[in-house]
């Protein structure tokens, strides 16, 4: 027995460097990457363009109200925020002179109606007088003289009646001046809308602009049942959209909200406000208007869908590298080089047509030094 206790001993020395050297690989050993990666999926992709500087929105009517004569203000029968209907008087001027004119008028034309039916009656009276006396004339009993004098008193009265029919005219045409000059003095509602601005006061005075020297309107009435955004896209983005095209609309005012839109109008010109980014304008109506409360002026951006592909093998866009090609995880959480053939693409996805398949590991951010071929990785730690 004693002389076996030698080798016993060799084989535990063994074993106890054997654990102590595997302990220290383990240790020692390269720790795998942190990484991000994404698993491919199915899902939609569209092609998409956005505007180069904010859009904004716009009413589809909005009016800068002013009389068309001078004066002074006498009544503002609306005040700024008010909702009015077409036709609502919002503003009148000093006009007492204008309609006693107006009343003038309407009383001449009440006094020729009643020369007329005066001198109407004697024309028809004196008709009669002179058929009776052309009668006793072919009888023998009066003189043909009395029958010409009878006649011509005949077409006398006739001739003033016709007269005064002209004169009711003219005072009906009279009364039509004094209210024309009557409806200058008053603003009036062109469409339903809510006020803007007024700038007049009470008793203060209007003037209408001279010719090349605007003045400020009265009232600034605005349609805000109707509203849309215009806004300027790149003028290399602008052949590839078209009337009728899916938008979507975001507002600085509402963070986080999307508004679904079509566009409407694209602008039959080239804008040269800047030399080095020319633009187009664009106009997308609300496809439905929201019913937070949109004020016109709020800025506006829009991306426009050019296209769209439901159900489709879908890559995030981050993930792909120069030359189309990504770094994939295999099933040993190793890194490897993969090309890709792509389709449509945006800032979020691309379309994945050869390469990779459904359920494959992708990195989406790949800028640490030691990334490269056959490097274990791991998940980084949310």
């Amino acid at each position: 027995m004693p002389p076996l206790k030698k080798p016993f001993k060799l084989i535990s020395f063994a074993l106890i460097v054997g654990a102590i050297a595997l302990a220290g690989w383990y240790y020692s050993r390269p720790k795998p990457l942190e990484v991000e990666w994404a698993t491919i999926a199915t899902g939609s992709v569209e092609a998409t363009v956005v505007n180069t500087r904010a859009g904004t929105i716009k009413s589809c009517q909005r009016s800068d109200l002013a009389p068309i004569t001078g004066g002074q203000i006498a009544k503002i029968w609306v005040k700024e925020g008010d909702h009015v209907q077409k036709g609502q008087v919002l503003l009148e001027l000093w006009s007492q002179d204008l309609q006693a004119q107006l009343e003038l008028a309407q009383r001449q034309l009440v006094m020729a109606q009643e020369r007329r039916r005066e001198t109407c009656i004697l024309a028809e009276n004196a008709r009669r007088e002179s058929i009776r006396t052309q009668q006793l004339v072919e009888q023998g009993f009066v003189s043909s003289q009395r029958a010409d004098d009878a006649n011509a008193n005949a077409r006398s009265r006739q001739a003033s009646c016709e007269a005064t029919i002209a004169d009711i005219k003219r005072a009906e045409a009279q009364i039509r001046v004094s209210q024309a000059g009557i409806d200058r003095t008053v603003i009036i509602a062109p469409f339903s809308g809510v006020i803007g601005k007024i700038s007049g006061e009470l008793g203060e005075f209007t003037t209408p602009s001279p010719p090349g020297i605007p003045t400020p309107p009265t009232i600034d009435l605005i349609d805000d049942s109707c509203l849309y955004v215009t806004a300027p896209m790149d003028e290399v983005d602008a052949p590839k959209i078209k009337i009728g095209q899916e938008a979507r609309i975001t507002l600085d005012a509402m963070p986080g909200k999307i508004f679904p839109g079509k566009i409407r109008r694209i602008a039959p010109y080239v804008t040269e406000i800047e030399k080095q980014a020319r633009t187009v304008d664009i106009e997308v109506d609300f496809l439905q208007i929201p019913a937070d409360t949109l004020l016109v002026g709020y800025s506006a951006d829009v991306e426009v869908v050019l296209e769209r592909r439901d159900d489709v093998l879908r890559i995030p866009t981050q993930a792909i590298r120069q030359n189309n090609k990504v770094w994939v995880v295999d099933a040993k959480d190793r890194l490897a080089e993969q090309p890709l053939e792509t389709g449509l693409s945006n800032w979020s996805f691309t379309e994945i047509r050869t390469g990779l398949k459904a359920g494959d590991r992708v990195l989406i951010s790949f800028d640490q030094d030691k990334i490269k071929a056959g490097v274990a990785v791991q998940p980084k730690n949310p």
